[in-house]
Formats: C-alpha cells, structure tokens, sequence
C-alpha cells in the first residue's frame, strides 16, 4: 500500500444509513475550503464505498449479488434516495468536525 493510500485509508470513516452500509472519506481542510457555498449534494462526493447487492439498489429483476462501488453508479443511484442524503451528509461534516477538534485540542497541549 502506497502513502498515499495509507494516508487516504486514514481517513476513511464507515456510515450507516438507511439500512446500508457505505465508506466515504473525511473531507481535508482543502476540501473544505473548496465546498464553500456548495451544495450539501457536493459532499457526497466523498462516498467511495457501498455493501449493497442489486436488490438493495432497486434493479428489477436484480439478484443478491454484491455490486461493487462505482462512483458513476453510486451518483445516479443516490439521485433517488432523498432519505439517504441528509445521514450521509451529515456524517461526513461530522467526521470533519470531529477531525478539526481533535487537531485543536492537540493544538492547545
């Protein structure tokens, strides 16, 4: 695994929503800065995993089988599952947050 891999695999954050399972990365401060006046839509942008199988994303007459990720999936799969935006949003930010205390509390030590 490269660095980057490994710095990219540290910031991997596992959220659970709507009965589904997804992977997204902690958005960097850049990232951040970049987002400003977005869409919370934008942030999704940062999901780069799923456990799903055919019947979780709807397909008629899909099967069981595991899909794997494929963000152009994910993003036209995501455009009918209102329920899910706000959670996975949410998360995300949060991560973010979270990551942002932490940095400010070892700041001050």
């Amino acid at each position: 695994m490269s660095l980057i891999d490994r710095l990219r695999k540290a910031r991997e954050i596992r959220i659970e929503a709507g009965g589904q399972v997804f992977t997204a990365l902690r958005p960097t401060d850049m990232d951040m800065v970049g987002l400003i006046g977005a869409d919370g839509y934008a942030l999704l942008k940062f999901v780069i995993g799923w456990e799903m199988t055919e019947l979780d994303l709807g397909i008629p007459g899909g099967s069981g089988e595991a899909v794997p990720f494929q963000p152009d999936l994910f993003a036209e799969w995501i455009k009918d599952q209102p329920a899910l935006w706000t959670p996975l949003i949410i998360a995300i930010k949060d991560a973010y947050a979270a990551h942002s205390e932490r940095l400010e509390q070892a700041a001050k030590n």
